[in-house]
């Protein structure tokens, strides 16, 4: 679910990042979010 939601943030700040047009901070707080989504994801599947 997480990790869903991560790819979708990334992809929309792409989309965002392509076609010049961005929100200021915002799409890249929503990038930060999603990059650390996605290591805790990966550093708990490495636990378990």
């Amino acid at each position: 679910m997480l990790y869903t939601i991560a790819v979708i943030l990334v992809v929309l700040w792409l989309l965002g990042l392509v076609s010049s047009y961005t929100m200021g901070g915002f799409i890249h707080l929503l990038l930060v979010i999603a990059i650390v989504v996605v290591l805790l994801r990966v550093i708990q599947s490495r636990r378990g």
